[in-house]
């Protein structure tokens, strides 16, 4: 196993406090998983969910610290009700309060993906989750540096999705990453202690 593989096992490698014998753990006392659950955009576990049919599948995330985690799966824009394959989408606008539209037909989904995000933020709080990883520079999911386009068509690398922002204000102290920057053994590690002490 990789480096990386090894220190996760260290710290996500849960067992139960008094899981001998078929006695419940103290965790499942209180109603809390013994398996550390982390939210995860489904593209990233292979699911082909994006616009063009295709998956952004991350074998460190999906095999690797998958083996140690519980994930919850969520695609914003198929569980909004849109279809797979789907027209491409943007952010455009203010960055502080960006629109989410069609690239081609210029459809405004925001109201659409606000409206679900709301509700769906909403039932993660009863999911126990201890930690989300987004798609990085998706208009739903990235969490920092979307890409948000000015009436010119100019890109500021300064926007953040709708779902993410929904779910950063709904739980401002969770711990959050995307995938390309747990690229990083430094950040990567980082995320997992995080996770590993709210999990505690």
């Amino acid at each position: 196993m990789a480096k990386h593989g090894v220190r996760a096992a260290r710290l996500l490698a849960l067992s139960p406090v008094e899981g001998a014998g078929g006695r419940e753990s103290e965790r499942e006392k209180r109603g809390t998983p013994d398996r550390i659950r982390l939210g995860i955009s489904s593209c990233l576990l292979g699911e082909r969910v994006r616009y063009d049919g295709g998956h952004k599948h991350d074998a460190y995330l999906a095999e690797t610290l998958g083996q140690f985690v519980e994930w919850i799966p969520v695609c914003p824009e198929v569980e909004c009700g849109l279809s797979v394959p789907r027209e491409a989408m943007h952010l455009e606008g203010d960055p502080a309060s960006p629109r989410l539209v069609t690239i081609r037909t210029r459809v405004d989904q925001t109201e659409r993906m606000l409206s679900w995000a709301r509700r769906r933020v909403e039932e993660l709080a009863r999911a126990g989750l201890c930690g989300f990883v987004f798609k990085a520079n998706s208009p739903s999911c990235g969490r920092e540096c979307v890409p948000v386009y000015d009436a010119r068509g100019m890109a500021q690398e300064s926007g953040v999705g709708l779902f993410a922002r929904a779910l950063v204000d709904r739980f401002p102290i969770l711990p959050v990453e995307d995938d390309l920057r747990l690229h990083g053994p430094a950040l990567r590690e980082n995320f997992i202690e995080r996770i590993f002490r709210n999990h505690a």
